[in-house]
């Protein structure tokens, strides 16, 4: 039997996420927009926040977690002056405002002090475990627990410009960093507080704003920017196979030497993206063994299929 339209579709969509609805939200827009079910983004972003929401569609879904990684780039505006129980502008303000009377050097150094690879501690409001709980669930209850610190790397705090208590910046950092947590934290170390009240992430691993459809105007349309498979995931090298080699996939069976019909990269690596030749996604594969090594160098030429995409 045919499958439906809807699920013959297998992309991601990369959504300028508006101001207001939660990720979620946006990816009903998608299920809605496109006809189908197999939807959902590669990582949350606050609802008062906008910019790159990438939404995997069909068989993308199964890669999410491979999108999801990569650095993340944001515009973001902090407030100082005092901090709020969120670290952003839905919080309630912790103690009284404080005046601000900051020269912009004093600013870029506290900015320059949070670059670099740090311990960062989330909000009490986000989405971490502690116990099995979600933070935001023991802060709306009024318990207080004791937030583990996480490794983030930061490598570019700059500051773009200084309006009063206001300070708009741009940040490239790690998947799991919290801005939010970086707003907090310059106010206390220039000592008056500060909260995040915008947000705006232009980057997200390979994905950008550059044909991005507006996540503010569901359309069918939308099916014409899916970025196909193919695309996906542009840094992880890559082998192609012919038919016998896509037979094989099909089957869960290892790749073996003679299926691949294109050069192994030269050094070892992690993982493999496995093309046909026509340069369609068929799957991901991991190194199994290898064959005869050339003096001095490993060459994967086992590759058992990790994730299957063709049918």
């Amino acid at each position: 039997m045919e499958r439906p339209p809807a699920e013959r579709l297998h992309g991601v969509l990369v959504v300028d996420k508006p101001p207001g609805p939660t990720s979620h939200d946006v990816v009903d827009r998608v299920r809605r927009a496109l006809g189908t079910r197999r939807a959902g983004h590669t990582g949350t972003l606050d609802p008062f926040a906008s910019g790159v929401l990438p939404v995997c569609v069909g068989k993308a879904t199964r890669l999410a977690r491979f999108l999801a990684g990569g650095d993340k780039v944001y515009q973001a505006t902090i407030r100082l002056g005092f901090a709020t129980s969120t670290d952003d502008l839905r919080g309630e303000p912790i103690g009284p405002a404080r005046p601000v009377d900051l020269d912009r050097g004093a600013i870029e150094r506290a900015g320059r002090a949070l670059t670099g690879t740090l311990r960062q501690v989330p909000p009490a409001y986000s989405a971490r475990r502690v116990g099995g709980r979600r933070l935001y669930e023991l802060a709306r209850q009024g318990v207080q627990v004791e937030r583990e610190s996480t490794e983030i790397t930061v490598h570019a705090f700059e500051v773009l410009a200084v309006a009063g208590e206001r300070v708009e910046v741009a940040v490239t950092c790690s998947p799991g960093t919290y801005v939010r947590a970086l707003a907090r934290d310059l106010g206390e170390a220039l000592g008056v507080g500060g909260h995040l009240i915008a947000l705006r992430r232009t980057r997200s691993g390979d994905f950008t704003l550059v044909g991005a459809v507006d996540g503010a105007v569901p359309s069918a349309a939308w099916e014409q920017a899916l970025l196909p498979l193919g695309a996906l995931l542009p840094g992880m090298p890559a082998v192609r196979v012919g038919p016998e080699g896509a037979a094989a996939l099909r089957h869960g069976r290892d790749l073996t030497g003679p299926l691949v019909v294109s050069d192994f990269p030269p050094e070892p690596q992690e993982r493999f993206r496995i093309l046909d030749e026509a340069g369609s996604l068929l799957a991901l594969a991991v190194p199994k063994g290898f064959g005869p090594a050339a003096p001095g160098l490993e060459v994967a030429r086992v590759l058992h299929p990790e994730i299957v995409l063709v049918d």
